[in-house]
């Protein structure tokens, strides 16, 4: 069975991964519906890779819509230890400019109209979710950025807004008090899915913007999302690529086994159709 150690999904503007070797399509059924796309299966080096665009090739799926569940049970499904997002995002601080990497570290989740467990239906799981990045994996993405010609910063924390209309001017200002640093429509629903998925999890969040709140720059639009994602995606694709032998390098997912000390639910209660839709997040 075709098999992935590392996962990547891109997000606006990153809808291939061009670097793959003896890539393969895979449509890969899930419990949870249709993926956002076939994924794209190949190696980096000696590292197996499995790449899906987001928001499906051509943009097909706004924020809300987009198949978050299918997605991560594709990913498990493969195999896959960590999971590597590429992310436009807005600033919400001077020291974040538009064209720069961030590698965030933490998520304010301040979305309301999508489903973020496998659980439910009759099974009650609850993982922790303090430190929801990888540093190692943090760590890995800015060794492998040295020596490119672009910048990439470390730290700070993602507002999840549902979307898919931008801040208000209020709302910006309020997540600014916040202390938060970049804000964004996708990562906090992957990321609290990969957990119980027991994949780790990181972003690469490409900055296109100042959001709304400075002064000094015109409200964001769509046309200005797509120049400046266009121009980062060849910059952001080659970080990746040299990323990948790094991310292969490292150990499995401490968070494989989350899930034997996350279910409340008395295995004698359990439905037999919700247990069966997330046995394979049990599976070694």
């Amino acid at each position: 069975m075709t098999s992935a150690r590392i996962g990547v999904i891109g997000g606006s503007g990153v809808y291939a991964m061009d670097q793959l070797e003896d890539a393969t399509e895979l449509a890969i059924e899930t419990p949870w519906g249709d993926p956002s796309d076939k994924l794209l299966v190949g190696r980096i080096g000696d590292t197996e890779v499995a790449f899906l665009p987001r928001h499906g090739k051509g943009h097909r799926f706004s924020p809300t819509e987009v198949p978050y569940l299918a997605n991560l049970h594709a990913m498990r499904s493969l195999g896959v230890q960590r999971l590597l997002s590429v992310s436009a995002v807005g600033s919400l601080c001077e020291e974040y400019a538009p064209g720069e990497f961030i590698m965030i570290d933490q998520f304010i989740d301040r979305t309301y109209r999508r489903r973020q467990t496998f659980f439910g239906d009759g099974i009650v799981a609850h993982v922790p979710m303090a430190d929801p990045v990888c540093s190692d994996m943090v760590n890995a993405v800015l060794e492998a950025s040295e020596g490119l010609d672009i910048t990439v910063k470390r730290g700070g924390a993602y507002v999840c807004i549902e979307g898919p209309q931008f801040s208000t001017r209020a709302e910006s200002e309020m997540f600014r008090s916040w202390g938060a640093k970049i804000v964004g429509m996708t990562n906090v629903t992957e990321a609290k899915l990969a957990r119980e998925a027991g994949m780790s999890y990181a972003c690469i969040a490409m900055v296109t913007d100042y959001d709304c709140w400075h002064p000094d720059h015109d409200d964001v639009d769509v046309q200005q999302v797509i120049k400046i994602a266009h121009a980062n995606a060849a910059n952001v694709r080659d970080l990746v690529a040299r990323a990948i032998p790094k991310l292969g390098a490292l150990p499995d997912s401490r968070w494989r086994d989350v899930l034997r000390y996350a279910v409340m639910t008395d295995p004698d209660c359990q439905p037999e159709e919700a247990r069966a839709r997330t046995q394979i997040l049990f599976d070694a």
